[in-house]
């Protein structure tokens, strides 16, 4: 009968480490760079500018080309506010289920792999697996890109790269781009009395607001029928806004965060193109009121998507391993198309569920640890052949 206690026993070990987005990730990587050095495995950081942060990447077996990337993201959303029955930073088994933030997203698939360090040894390897541990993947799929570009620069080029989100064991070649942005809107304060001498940045900030809303609805009317996503359009929302001090004084400043989610057809920078000339007119418009007057918007983040392609020689291992003769796309976004913009052949495939993503009692059934385990294996035994 085969053992998964390891696999258990590293998911409550990377569970331990509160590696919550807003949080530095070092500790968690000090705990793998120790165990790691204990079986002679080089490691290598690619840090944020202030080094509160780090990707790390190892080669277990020879460097050479053809080998297979497994990536994962360290980070984890937040736990306030949500009503969680145990401490989520310690797991807890309850019948089949392991409770505990980021064991489904996504802390099992790199914990199954630590867990299987010594059975990579012991099989002498041919073609190398790469451990790949990220930071800020959260928030934007921000810290991926440092580390992509030592692999690539590093590293003979992998044949194939699995990013182990959850998904059942199912395989995923697509999933939707995400670019996040902050618009601000500077208006001119009056007494609420004299609109027509002053600018309600909040009320600037509710047409811009009104325009997402629109080019969303757009999109959605002219949706490709033959799209495989759900649903099959680049999506926008604003999730987050901030304006105006009382009520009778109109607002000096608004400011909204939003989204959009893009399907690998669609061009952002068009789209983006459309709400900012949008933007100059109302712009133009209220400056007629007051110079002070202004709308400004930054980019936060830009991470593509991940192109469903019939020649993905990655999805093709994961499909020859699970069995599975389907691809799969998802509207989530994840580090996956980052590494396919890289030059990498690119899938997704993990253990647990997306539905169990970001809740309180977050939790990963013990069939999913024992399938993903299994896939690696089975990995470790192909490149070792």
């Amino acid at each position: 009968m085969t053992d998964y206690t390891n696999q258990y026993e590293w998911i409550e070990r990377l569970v331990a480490h509160d590696t919550t987005s807003h949080r530095s990730n070092l500790s968690l990587i000090e705990d793998v760079e120790t165990y790691l050095a204990g079986f002679g495995i080089e490691s290598f950081r690619a840090p944020d500018d202030d080094g509160q942060k780090t990707n790390l990447y190892a080669v277990i077996g020879p460097k050479v080309e053809g080998g297979v990337v497994l990536s994962g993201h360290t980070d984890v959303v937040p736990v306030a506010g949500q009503n969680w029955h145990s401490d989520p930073f310690k797991v807890i088994q309850k019948e089949d289920k392991f409770f505990g933030r980021g064991v489904a997203d996504m802390k099992s698939f790199p914990a199954i792999s630590l867990s299987l360090i010594p059975e990579m040894i012991d099989a002498n390897l041919k073609k190398p697996i790469i451990l790949a541990l990220s930071y800020d993947e959260e928030i934007g799929c921000i810290g991926a890109p440092r580390m992509i570009e030592r692999i690539k620069r590093d590293l003979p080029k992998p044949m194939a790269v699995i990013v182990g989100e959850p998904t059942s064991m199912k395989v995923v070649n697509g999933h939707k781009g995400i670019a996040a942005f902050q618009t601000t809107v500077t208006g001119f304060t009056t007494h609420s009395s004299q609109t027509d001498r002053g600018v309600s940045a909040v009320e600037i900030a509710a047409r811009l607001i009104a325009k997402i809303s629109d080019m969303r609805n757009h999109n959605k009317i002219n949706a490709a029928p033959q799209s495989p996503f759900t649903p099959p359009y680049t999506t926008m929302s604003v999730n987050v806004i901030n304006g105006g001090t009382q009520l009778n004084i109109m607002a000096a400043k608004a400011i909204f965060d939003w989204d959009m989610r893009s399907i690998p057809d669609d061009d952002v920078d068009v789209l983006y193109k459309e709400f900012e000339s949008y933007a100059e007119n109302i712009k133009t418009e209220v400056r007629e009121i007051s110079n002070e007057c202004n709308i400004e918007t930054v980019r936060l983040t830009n991470a593509p998507a991940l192109s469903p392609l019939e020649d993905n020689p990655a999805a093709d291992l994961a499909k020859s391993i699970t069995g599975h003769n389907v691809n799969e796309v998802v509207a989530y976004a994840a580090e996956a198309g980052q590494f396919q913009e890289a030059g990498f052949s690119t899938v997704i495939c993990g253990p647990g569920s997306i539905d169990q993503a970001h809740q309180a009692n977050e939790f990963i059934t013990l069939s999913q640890v024992r399938k993903g385990t299994d896939f690696q294996r089975a990995l470790i035994k192909r490149l070792s052949t």
